[in-house]
């Protein structure tokens, strides 16, 4: 108690627990689909976009979350409609965007900024980084994208699981698919200011593959992926507190550690069943 009381005296770290928490909260929940669907590795894909819009607002002085959700939400629509309607598909269709826009990103900050700790902070994170403005606009985000997959819970369910039903059934698989891509590419962006855009992925795959460890029904693998987001980011932020080591890395390890526990309790549980 003593120590989380130390924490919260820290005007940065209360700002990173506050958009942490919410920033985990809406991975974990998208990351069950997104994994599920295959599509875990979209968010690799579009942080990697995030990062050059981001060089983009660094060169014009722009505010860089008011730049980087636009592109990047029209980036998570342009991945979903080639890898749907085109000969590129999936992997590749990532691999294609997010090397490009890496690409742009570092050509831009080349010849501006250079390679400086405002462009270290993006690409590994910095709970510094986070200011009164970015934490506000964060939280409004963060609470939309956990309202809207709460509204539609049962249509993302349903497309999860078996998209040729939920066609036939009448259900718009087209535009579910559209606010999945919208909700994932919001929560990319406003976790690559607290976790960086080169380990922000591990929030979306992390806790749903470790709680597939143990759980097999859908719902308790959100709860529990859920749970275990929150936990990690905790438990990631008070041993980078502790021991003055990185943020994002720390909250990185924290999952890894959670998913070998979890592995291990779930052969444990298998060996026990039989």
């Amino acid at each position: 108690m003593q120590l989380i009381l130390e924490m919260l005296s820290y005007p940065f770290l209360v700002r990173a627990a506050i958009v942490g928490l919410l920033v985990s909260l809406c991975a974990a929940l998208l990351g069950v689909s997104l994994v599920l669907k295959r599509y875990a590795m979209i968010g690799d894909g579009l942080s990697h976009v995030g990062f050059g819009a981001l060089a983009i607002a660094m060169a014009l002085n722009a505010a860089p979350l008011a730049v980087a959700i636009p592109i990047v939400v029209l980036a998570a629509f342009f991945l979903l409609r080639i890898s749907e309607n085109s000969k590129i598909k999936g992997d590749a269709a990532i691999a294609l965007i997010s090397t490009s826009a890496l690409a742009i990103g570092v050509i831009v900050i080349s010849y501006t900024t250079g390679m400086n700790t405002d462009v270290y902070n993006y690409m590994f994170g910095s709970i510094l980084a986070m200011s009164n403005g970015d934490v506000a606009l964060s939280v409004v985000l963060s609470v939309i994208v956990l309202l809207l997959f709460f509204l539609f819970y049962h249509k993302i369910f349903a497309l999860t699981f078996d998209e040729t039903f939920a066609q036939a059934t009448g259900a718009k698989t087209g535009l579910y698919k559209i606010l999945i891509a919208f909700l994932t590419a919001i929560t990319i962006v406003l976790g690559m200011r607290m976790i960086g855009t080169l380990l922000i992925t591990s929030l979306i795959i992390f806790p749903t593959l470790t709680s597939m460890r143990v759980c097999k029904r859908f719902r308790s693998v959100v709860l529990c992926s859920s749970l275990l987001s929150v936990v990690c980011f905790l438990s990631g932020l008070i041993f980078s507190y502790l021991y003055a080591t990185p943020t994002g890395a720390s909250i990185v390890v924290a999952n890894l550690l959670a998913f070998l526990l979890f592995s291990a309790l779930g052969v444990l549980l298998g060996r026990r069943k039989t």
